[in-house]
């Protein structure tokens, strides 16, 4: 990768902090409270190293052959945290789970059930963060609000996963005010599963990209995910 193309990735992903500590500032809160999960799909691997260098730890893959692939060539960096954050495939789950520090997406317990049976005991519990279909679109993945304290109960029961939080794509708005909304519909049912499981580990909010990261994090956000903002635009040779 080119000196100019270190310097640009280097210049993105210093913006994007800047507007993640912006909105944490504008929030009135801490500007620890959230981090960037840089989303590396499509990118390449000389990129996500660059981003490492710069100080990014978290990344974010759709697609598990892709990603098996980029962590083979990237086991050297030390620190670096693998998230799934793609829809997951019952014949995917033990690539996921033997790989992966995170899952974003579980929506139905035979993939939590599967992930939890998988995963290799030396790594410790998968972190997991339930999908909520939050705008109720057919078209889109995720677990419905009203089954969602049923689904969080038998993950909670599954000694290899560890559910952290919950994870959510809104329908795309334009007015902050209508971006807000469902953010706070997901905080809304993470306070209640709080309320019902007090001894559950449910500190994250994996919700915001790049065109409502601000109403995100002034819901409670604390996983923001990031892709063109921080890499830019695929470019035709790499289609």
């Amino acid at each position: 990768m080119s000196n100019t193309t270190n310097l640009i990735l280097g210049e993105s992903l210093a913006a994007a902090r800047a507007r993640l500590a912006d909105a944490l500032a504008a929030a009135g809160r801490p500007a620890e409270d959230a981090r960037l999960l840089a989303v590396s799909k499509t990118k390449p691997v000389a990129m996500i190293r660059e981003a490492w260098q710069q100080g990014q730890r978290d990344f974010g893959e759709n697609y598990v052959q892709e990603a098996l692939a980029k962590q083979g060539e990237l086991k050297d960096l030390e620190g670096i945290v693998w998230h799934f954050i793609g829809p997951l495939q019952s014949n995917k789950t033990r690539e996921v789970a033997e790989h992966f520090a995170w899952v974003h997406s579980v929506d139905r317990e035979k993939i939590a059930r599967r992930l939890n049976d998988q995963r290799p005991a030396e790594l410790g519990p998968l972190d997991i963060c339930l999908q909520v279909n939050i705008s109720a679109e057919p078209s889109k993945s995720g677990v419905m609000l009203e089954e969602l304290p049923d689904l969080a109960a038998a993950v909670l029961a599954m000694p290899a996963l560890r559910l952290r939080g919950l994870m959510a794509i809104p329908a795309p708005a334009e007015e902050p005010s209508a971006q807000r909304e469902p953010f706070a519909r997901l905080r809304q049912a993470l306070d209640r599963l709080h309320k019902r499981f007090p001894d559950a580990p449910l500190d994250t909010l994996s919700m915001g990209m790049s065109a409502d990261l601000e109403a995100a994090v002034a819901e409670g956000a604390t996983l923001v995910r990031l892709g063109t903002a921080i890499f830019g635009e695929r470019d035709a040779a790499s289609r």
